[in-house]
Order: structure tokens, then C-alpha cells, then sequence
């Protein structure tokens, strides 16, 4: 057993990491939507936003825009209108307006207004949509015209909303029109400044569901030192400077920008289906406006980095790329850095909607030292921890944990789950007691430690390396597999798109699992290091492969060959015989990178065994 200074040693960083509860402290005026009014004062007439606003005489995308002036000065005409509404401080309003100048006025309006926005992605199906908007409990629910319908049909926020805005045409629902409540806050400001609420670091700030990957999405409580305390983190790890340009494929990540004084220029897409990206409006709207930033899911970055290379694509004022949502493979970062300048870098922050950002690493680190490794089966480096954020270890254990302590943390080197703690981290589930139960760890001090889902280790520099989902883990007769580190070898096979472990169904019988402390990386894959006695249903590891485009129609019989050799070289992949190919991965809605491998177990549990 390890002793609490060893155990200790696997927190990073060890110095600073409290300065945030004096930062935002508990009564102190704090709003996101401060940071566009400074700007608009700083810089009224340069561009917040470029939105895509049809076909110009020549065939290209045409823009429309707002000033930092004009998106301050409509979102307070909103934001008084949403007030005469009924629409104000601490109002959970659910917001499903799709992306528009109209969009982030809104937003914007409904933060000045101390609402709380609740957002959820639609993609997800409307059962679980139903089920979050139930919990979230919604009092307004501002929508365009079929999110109404749809609302008005299916019994969305029966019981909650009170107040209904349309954005768009208004038909037998009743409410007002996102006009009219213009058209109210107009005329009741009459020119006057208007006095934003006086929110305080506590107070909620938006109720932001999860993407859903591991079941129905969790609404995470982001207080408003939530989102103050996310932009100085990444401010501060990426270096954004005003003035720069920020290409977004993820709306939601634009609505930091202001405080960055940053110019969005708003893709012309379909932000549900991010790898279904045409790579050329991408290219031509990083050309036209002289990009600096861009966010792109790993699935984004992959069709545009393969359209690029195919083309001779460059792209000289793209200096940083910022890609999230799943691990980046090697390959896909080498492609999308061959389009850019020498300079240029690609990060990968590390997080979830709960808490965000966490870790970040960069593709100079990647490529030149750590991919290596990954590709070997040691998991994903994510990096070090970014701003106040402080990163722990602890036993791998799937029940509840009721008070913490530092007697729970690992060693550096020492496998299980990820916990955190920091100003970026929500500390509640919204009318999910039982999830906020299971993913938060309170402490003594009245902090909070919160458990990521995901498992990893700390190396000897203080980095993170993550292993995949604590519940995409198989438990099999010989101890446990895991995700990452198990895809990535086969991964690895040049006809492999990418890879997803699975667990067949074998006698179903459950057995205690209960191992020792491994110390080398390849040996604690093989014996679920950290693990506790949990009980679990034993099954058989498999892998299911997505072969590249220009694999199909690959004889089945001979790749197996080849990836059951290459699984043999590994300790932690040699006992995995069984191998399918799926036509196409399922993944989420929201970045189209996060494996459904519960699905594909599903999928693979009714195939012929090869």
C-alpha cells in the first residue's frame, strides 16, 4: 500500500491550485456577457461575427455581420425584452434556435438578462430530448417555428414553461414572436443604457447537456465562474490575442470569443454531421478572412485534412488548431499540419461538458514523443493540467464515493480514474441526484472533486494519459481490457480507419475482479491496475475495425490474420482472437467522433463468430 506522500505526489499541480476560489469568490458581480461589453467599448467597430447569408454573383458564400457594437446593442434590446416577458434572473429558458446572428444576440441577451439557457442537442433523439427537457424543467422555452411544433406535439416542458418566444414564423402556440420581444425592449430602453443583472459568481449560469455518448445526456449546472474562469484558462494555455479570427465548427465554442476579442466567422454547414463537411467552403472561408483559429472535431479535421493533402492545399494564416471530442490520431494531425505554415500547431485540450478544459497537449509533443507510445498501447496523452485545474488518480471502483480524501489517490504510473477539481468544473448534475451523487466527491473545505468516467495515469512529468471510458472497459478471464490503449494497436494496421473494443457475451456469469498494483504501463493493461473488488459480467474481448475507403472489399479472412498478429506483439491485446468490420462506426451527434461501442457490442453480439 502506498503511502499518502507517494499518493500525493500523483496530484499536479501541487503550488497555486487554490487561487480561483479567491478569483471568483462566492458574491462577486460576475457574467460572460460582461466581457462583450468591454469589448464593444474597446472596439466598437470591428467585427464580432461573419455568418453565411446565401450565394453571391460569383458563386462564393456570401456574409453578413455584427460589430462588437451592433451584437452588444441587440443583445440589450433582447435582453429587456426577454425581461418585460417574464424571462429574467434565474429563469431556465430551453434555447433551440439553430445557429444565426439572431443566435448568439439571443444568447448574449439571455446571460444580460441573468436567464439561465438550457441547451440540449436535438440530435439526440426525441425520447431522451424529452427526458432532459422534463428534468431541466425549463419556465420559457424560446425555439424556432418547428422546434415549437414539435414542442406543442410531443408535450415538451409540460408542466414548466410558462412563457413561449418563437424565432421565426408564430402559429396556434401563442407566446410572442422574437420581433415582438425586440420590438418591447426597444421601446422601454428608448436609447438608454441598459443595466445588466447583477449576477454573481454562484449563481447558475446555463444548464449544458451532455452529448450522450454513455445514455440519456446529463444536464451539467455551469455556474457564471464556470464560464469566466474557462476563458481565462484558455486564454491563458493558447495565447488568443484580440483581434485574431476563430473559424468554429462547434457554435457553442464561439460564444467565447468576445471575451477574446476575436472575430467568428461562422462555417457555411450542417453542425450535426461535422465529418460530412464540404473541405472547400472550409478552405475558402479560412482564405477570404485570414483565419488564426479554428476548432475542429477529430471527424472534421480528418475529411478536411484528406481533401487538403489531396489537393496541395495551404493554408498560411492558420496558425493554431484546436480539435476536441475524441483523441486526435497521429496520421490525421500530420495531414492537417502539412496545410499549415511551419509555425502553426494543433492542441487537443482534454475534457467533457462537465468540466472543460482540463489537460492540453500539442502536436509537436505528439508527434515527436508521445504518439509513439500510443500507438504501442499506452494510452493517449492528454497532456498537462491547463490553468488552476488540479488532476488525481484514484482506484477504479464503480460505486459512489461519500467523502474524499487524499488516502483515494494513486501513485504517479498507477492506473484508474481520473478525478478533478477547479473553477471549470460544474459542480451539479440539474435534477440528477443520483448521477451528481455518483460523479461528485465532496470535501471537508466545501470543494469538490469530480470523477471524469474516464480512466488513465499520471506519468513521472506530471502528464495525463487517458485509457478510455471506466464503462467501455470488458471484463474478461483475465482481467480487465481497456479501450484506448487496445484500439490503438490495431488501429495501427494501414487499411484500419479506426478500431472500437467490444464484449461478447460468454457464460454471463459475474465474478469478483480484484487485482494487484502493476508498475510497467504494458504490464498494468494486462492486470487492471488500480481496479478494487467490483463486481462485473465477464465477457470476451473483440474488436470491430472501419476499414479506410480505399480498403473496401478487403478479403475478411486475411486482415484478421494480420490484426491478430499484430494484438500478439502486445501483452495487453494478445489474448484478442475475434475480429468484425462494421460498415460505419456509430457515433455522437455533436463532434461525430465519439465511438457508440455499448451499440457496437450490441451490433457485434449477433455476428457469426469468425
Amino acid at each position: 500500500m502506498s503511502t499518502v506522500a507517494d499518493a500525493q505526489s500523483a496530484l499536479a499541480p501541487t503550488v497555486g491550485a487554490e487561487r480561483w476560489v479567491v478569483r471568483f469568490p462566492d458574491g462577486s458581480p460576475v457574467n460572460i456577457a460582461r466581457a462583450l461589453v468591454e469589448m464593444a467599448q474597446q472596439q466598437p467597430y470591428a467585427v464580432a461575427i461573419k455568418y453565411p447569408h446565401g450565394i453571391d454573383p460569383h458563386g462564393k458564400v456570401a456574409y453578413t455581420h455584427y460589430t462588437y457594437r451592433q451584437l452588444d446593442q441587440h443583445s440589450d434590446v433582447i435582453a429587456r425584452g426577454l425581461e418585460l416577458a417574464g424571462v429574467g434572473r434565474g429563469t431556465r429558458a430551453a434555447l433551440m434556435v439553430k445557429p444565426s446572428l439572431e443566435f448568439f444576440a439571443l444568447t448574449f441577451g439571455i446571460f444580460k438578462a441573468g436567464a439561465v439557457p438550457v441547451i440540449v442537442d436535438p440530435g439526440i433523439g426525441l425520447k431522451p430530448l424529452k427526458i432532459c427537457l422534463a428534468e431541466a424543467e425549463p419556465e420559457a422555452f424560446i425555439g424556432i417555428t418547428a422546434a415549437h411544433a414539435a414542442r406543442s406535439i410531443l408535450g415538451w416542458g409540460k408542466g414548466s414553461v410558462r412563457t413561449l418566444i418563437t424565432v421565426g414564423s408564430k402559429l396556434w402556440w401563442g407566446g410572442q414572436t422574437l420581433l415582438e420581444v425586440k420590438a418591447a425592449g426597444r421601446a422601454a430602453l428608448e436609447g438608454a443604457p441598459y443595466e445588466m443583472a447583477d449576477t454573481k459568481a454562484e449563481d447558475p449560469a446555463a444548464v449544458l447537456f451532455t452529448s450522450g455518448s454513455t445514455g440519456v445526456p446529463k444536464g451539467a449546472v455551469y455556474q457564471h465562474r464556470t464560464f469566466a474562469a474557462q476563458v481565462e484558462a484558455i486564454r491563458e494555455a493558447y495565447d488568443i490575442q484580440p483581434g485574431e479570427v476563430d473559424l468554429p465548427t462547434f457554435p457553442l465554442f464561439a460564444l467565447f470569443d468576445p471575451a477574446f476579442g476575436m472575430t467568428t466567422v461562422v462555417p457555411d454547414m450542417d453542425f450535426t454531421k461535422p465529418a460530412e463537411v464540404d473541405p472547400q467552403k472550409i478552405f475558402a472561408a479560412i482564405e477570404d478572412f485570414g483565419v488564426t483559429n479554428m476548432f475542429g472535431s477529430p471527424a472534421l479535421l480528418n475529411t478536411v485534412s484528406r481533401a487538403g493533402e489531396a489537393q496541395g492545399i495551404r493554408l498560411p494564416t492558420l496558425k493554431r488548431v484546436v480539435s476536441a471530442g475524441a483523441p486526435v490520431p497521429a496520421s490525421t494531425m500530420e495531414r492537417m499540419l502539412s496545410l499549415l505554415g511551419d509555425d502553426a500547431v494543433l492542441v487537443t485540450p482534454y475534457g467533457a461538458t462537465e468540466s472543460l478544459p482540463v489537460a492540453s497537449v500539442d502536436s509537436r509533443t505528439v508527434l515527436g514523443e508521445t504518439g509513439a507510445k500510443t500507438a504501442q498501447g499506452a494510452g493517449v496523452c492528454v497532456g498537462e493540467p491547463v490553468g488552476d485545474v488540479q488532476i488525481g488518480i484514484i482506484a477504479v471502483d464503480d460505486r459512489p464515493i461519500a467523502r474524499w480524501s487524499a488516502q483515494l489517490l494513486q501513485p504517479r504510473g498507477t492506473l484508474g480514474e481520473i478525478v478533478v477539481r477547479g473553477p471549470c468544473v460544474s459542480p451539479r448534475y440539474y435534477n440528477r441526484e443520483a448521477s451528481t451523487t455518483q460523479a461528485k466527491i465532496p470535501a471537508e473545505d466545501g470543494s469538490f472533486w469530480h470523477r471524469m468516467g474516464d480512466l488513465g495515469y499520471l506519468d513521472d512529468q506530471g502528464r495525463l494519459w487517458m485509457c478510455g471510458r471506466k464503462s467501455h472497459r470488458v471484463e474478461t478471464p483475465t482481467g480487465p481490457r481497456f479501450s484506448v490503449p487496445s484500439e490503438a494497436v490495431f488501429a495501427a494496421h494501414p487499411k484500419v480507419y479506426r478500431a472500437a473494443l467490444v464484449g461478447l457475451s460468454t457464460s454471463g456469469s459475474r465474478q469478483e475482479v480484484e487485482v494487484p498494483h502493476p508498475d510497467a504501463w504494458s504490464a498494468r493493461l494486462t492486470r487492471a491496475g488500480a481496479c478494487e473488488g467490483v463486481h462485473a459480467e465477464v465477457r470476451e474481448a473483440a474488436i470491430v475495425v472501419e476499414l479506410e475507403a480505399s480498403a473496401a472489399g478487403t478479403p475478411p479472412a486475411a486482415l484478421f490474420e494480420e490484426l491478430k498478429a499484430l494484438g500478439g506483439a502486445h501483452p495487453h491485446t494478445a489474448d484478442i482472437h475475434t475480429f468484425f468490420v462494421h460498415p460505419g462506426f456509430p457515433v455522437d451527434i455533436r463532434h461525430n467522433a465519439k465511438i457508440n461501442r455499448p451499440q457496437l457490442s450490441g451490433w457485434a453480439d449477433k455476428q457469426p463468430r469468425p
